[in-house]
């Protein structure tokens, strides 16, 4: 009987699991439509504006700081994950390709901005990190991811690095997130073969023009990182959620039919034990 309590303690223990992991399903599913509806419904405008910069960047005079292809002696990389676990292979994707860059880079000086905690709990271990942001995730404004944009801005404006590149999951759908890599600074021309025929009218001037788009256009792609990221994470969530909900079914399931079989040797064993008796008796 002890074995028969202890199958019906593990039936219990599954059950409750089941229960959080249907729980957490649903809560991801309903967070995942509203992410997903807010980068899908930024993609156009973000895609049309790296467009637009692009098209003007051959044409950009080449002293713009922004432009400038200096040596690449110190690189900042813009890791971005979660907060929370429980998502699949969500944030060890990142964190690999990271580490693998770092080991691509090793004549050269590299740092990491973490933005979530998995990311910065793994790579402050071994490598320099020199700023975290976990907050974000509480409020991801425009207004608050901004804030980030201008500090990257500002540092490779100040000549603290020459190079700084995002890395993050870009949503395809629930089940699918791309690991990628873009460069954030410095602006990259469009590499296209073919040739730009966009005719742009200027007012009041390129110049001005050129200077307020730039900045405009560098924090709208990381605020699309960011929205990429999160919808990732929800979709990642549910996912393995929905996996661990029908993997613990199936376990209940069999310990379940394996708590029935115990049970029904044991009344087995009892009958026979009882009949054996009863025969004695009469013998």
């Amino acid at each position: 009987m002890a074995n028969l309590k202890e199958i019906r303690n593990r039936i219990s223990s599954v059950s409750s699991t089941m229960q959080i992991t249907s729980a957490m399903k649903m809560v991801s599913a309903a967070k995942l439509k509203k992410a997903q509806d807010a980068i899908v419904a930024m993609r156009p405008y973000s895609n049309k504006l790296t467009g637009i910069l692009k098209d003007l960047s051959s044409s950009i005079d080449s002293d713009n700081i922004f432009i400038q292809n200096r040596p690449t002696n110190k690189t900042l990389i813009v890791c971005i994950t979660s907060n929370r676990g429980l998502c699949g292979g969500f944030n060890s994707n990142i964190i690999k390709e990271c580490i693998s860059i770092a080991n691509e880079k090793n004549s050269q000086e590299l740092s990491f901005l973490c933005i979530g905690k998995k990311g910065s709990d793994v790579l402050s271990k071994k490598h320099n990190v020199v700023v975290t942001n976990n907050e974000i995730y509480d409020d991801l404004s425009f207004e608050n991811v901004k804030k980030i944009a201008d500090l990257l801005i500002e540092k490779f404006v100040g000549q603290e690095y020459d190079k700084i590149q995002i890395v993050y999951n870009r949503f395809k759908n629930a089940a699918t997130q791309i690991v990628t890599k873009e460069q954030f600074l410095p602006i990259s021309p469009d590499e296209s073969d073919e040739e730009n025929n966009q005719d742009y009218i200027f007012e009041p001037s390129k110049s001005e023009i050129v200077n307020e788009l730039i900045p405009k256009s560098l924090r709208t792609q990381l605020f699309k990182s960011l929205r990429d990221s999160y919808a990732s994470e929800h979709g990642a969530r549910m996912t393995a959620m929905h996996k661990a909900t029908d993997n613990a079914t199936e376990l209940r399931d069999q310990l379940k039919l394996t708590y029935n079989k115990a049970r029904q040797a044991a009344i087995t064993n009892e009958i026979l034990e009882i009949v054996g008796g009863a025969e004695a008796l009469n013998n």
